[in-house]
């Protein structure tokens, strides 16, 4: 895709060149331990990156991380298919949300309303095409909401965020205000160093398939944690 076509439009929709450079490149098929969702995915992940900044004539694009399903929107997406309840006739925030796998799954079950929401916009192209692809309806947004609470959220998803401290720094209290505002907060993490483990109650553990070229492995252990109250905190 050439640089000067834009990769969402001026209402944020994705453009139909940007939707269709990444369903040329990646493979609809169901998601490993989720195949109740399919997604566009890419077979080799370096390549498609490459590619990206090829087409752009841009050089440090941001990987495409929406082009893989990680651990942690797995077992999310996992434990909310398993657990309809957890989502259904209620407002959805699926937090860096990345391919949409979590807010598909949310979807599914019957939620009223999901927004999916990521910092990439490549990711929102992907989160457009996924959802189309499953027949579902949700609502992607590129946008850096952590220094809001979730709006009218009344469950957070959230799948892989501690991965690093900085975000983590800016993660957990976002997590935390939309929790004392009253949304449940659910988490997915594959055992990340930056998971503020003592602030979590598990709900669910998976061995979750996973990309070996990124995380050096084929299955993570990988578990579903819910935000602990502050007071149970003893904050």
């Amino acid at each position: 895709m050439p640089n000067d076509i834009p990769v969402l439009e001026p209402s944020g929709t994705p453009a139909p060149a940007a939707a269709a450079f990444l369903a040329g490149r990646t493979s609809l098929a169901p998601v490993p331990f989720v195949p109740e969702v399919r997604l566009h995915m890419a077979d080799d992940v370096i390549t498609l990156w490459e590619e990206m900044e090829e087409a752009r004539g841009e050089i440090g694009l941001p990987p495409p991380f929406w082009a893989f399903p990680w651990a942690g929107g797995v077992a999310v997406a996992r434990y909310v298919l398993d657990h309809p309840e957890l989502v259904a006739g209620r407002r959805v925030l699926d937090l860096a949300a990345g391919s949409g796998l979590v807010a598909i799954a949310a979807a599914r079950c019957g939620a009223a309303a999901v927004r999916a929401v990521d910092i990439d916009p490549d990711a929102v192209v992907a989160m457009d095409v996924n959802a189309e692809a499953n027949g579902v309806e949700i609502e992607p947004v590129a946008e850096d909401i952590l220094d809001g609470d979730g709006g009218t959220a009344e469950v957070v998803l959230a799948g892989d965020v501690f991965y690093e401290r900085a975000m983590a720094a800016r993660f957990l209290p976002f997590l935390q205000r939309a929790q004392a505002r009253g949304a449940q907060v659910i988490v997915g993490d594959p055992g990340r160093a930056y998971l503020p483990r003592e602030r979590f109650t598990s709900l669910a553990t998976y061995r979750v398939p996973v990309v070996a070229d990124l995380e050096d492995a084929e299955h993570k252990a990988t578990t579903v944690w819910q935000l602990n109250s502050a007071s149970s905190q003893g904050d």
